[in-house]
């Protein structure tokens, strides 16, 4: 799994390809991109008050044998977050897989993902998972079953819930329209044309589908952007993050805002709350499962209120606060 760079990746569909896409969840990624939210590389973005709320758990546990193997933007282990081979499977089922994994490519994909990471190879978890590789696959499935038993599991229903409405939206829009209608909104950073899908932001690799089909992950906590997994022996995979995903944790915040919500709106008010950093119309659509539309129209009234303003980047416009909005927003709350 490699994380973005500055290129493109491109994948193009046959006939028989367009047959062969579906749709599956992964409790052991939700897991494991969770995990990686706790780096200070990574901005925890929506989770953030989740995090907060699992910070004695986290810090109960030694999580840097699984940090370490993921780079903001390099090669992570696939073996790690094998693409599902059923669209719900279970976390000791994918976890079985894991632990399956023949230890020459658990040793080769350890040795690639510290490689992209500075010294990564000389810490004392590097130098214990490059000298044993059986050593390495038992402490990072121990890493990670902790992690899913005190953090995750407990959540999961919400995060099941999630993941579900957004396989169902998709699946729905696909039905309606083919892959056409599926990739026009699936995620911002994917761009479908005349049987090509590509993501922006890759690493340059061009990949003919052949027939494999292609596997559709929804996530949570990956939140910020699409991984690609291209690698055999997986089916090639798009991970993306959930439409709807700025809502998962929304009642613990949703009280901070009852005040500016009655004044601007409640929508308009979460919008506005939002806006950490600069965000186009689509990515705020996509996040909080709205119509396009309607994020624009919101958007223009806080634009007009002075709370926001748009500025051109590239071929899209992205919106940010004012001082004037975020002094509203930190009074309000």
């Amino acid at each position: 799994m490699v994380e973005e760079a500055s290129i493109a990746i491109t994948l193009r569909f046959g006939p028989a390809d367009l047959m062969r896409c579906r749709f599956a969840l992964s409790p052991v990624l939700e897991t494991i991109e969770a995990i990686r939210l706790t780096t200070p590389e990574d901005l925890p973005g929506h989770h953030q008050g989740f995090l907060d709320s699992v910070r004695h758990q986290l810090a109960a546990l030694d999580l840097r044998s699984v940090t370490l193997l993921q780079p903001r933007r390099g090669y992570s282990p696939d073996f790690l977050s094998p693409p599902p081979t059923v669209p719900s499977p279970r976390f000791e089922d994918e976890m079985a897989r894991i632990e399956a994994t023949p230890l020459d490519r658990v040793r080769e994909e350890i040795a690639r993902s510290l490689r992209h990471t500075r010294g990564a190879d000389r810490t004392e978890p590097g130098r214990r998972m490059l000298a044993d590789p059986a050593d390495a696959l038992r402490l990072l499935t121990g890493v990670i079953r902790d992690v899913w038993g005190e953090v995750i599991e407990p959540v999961w229903p919400k995060v099941r819930a999630l993941l579900d409405a957004d396989v169902a939206y998709q699946s729905r829009r696909m039905a309606e329209g083919g892959l056409d209608r599926l990739f026009a909104e699936l995620h911002p950073q994917l761009r479908w044309h005349d049987g090509v899908l590509t993501r922006d932001r890759g690493n340059d690799e061009h990949r003919d589908l052949a027939g494999e089909g292609l596997l559709l992950v929804p996530s949570a906590f990956k939140w910020d952007q699409v991984l690609v997994i291209l690698d055999p022996p997986w089916q090639p995979a798009v991970i993306y993050p959930a439409r709807g995903l700025a809502t998962l944790w929304q009642p613990a915040g949703a009280a901070k805002l009852a005040v500016l919500g009655r004044l601007v709106g409640r929508t308009r008010a979460t919008l506005l709350a939002d806006l950490t950093e600069p965000a186009t119309t689509t990515v705020l659509a996509h996040r909080h499962a709205l119509a396009a539309g309607t994020v624009s129209e919101h958007l223009t009234v806080l634009r007009e209120a002075g709370l926001v303003v748009g500025q051109r980047h590239r071929h899209e416009i992205r919106y940010r606060r004012t001082p004037l909005g975020s002094a509203l927003l930190d009074g309000s709350t």
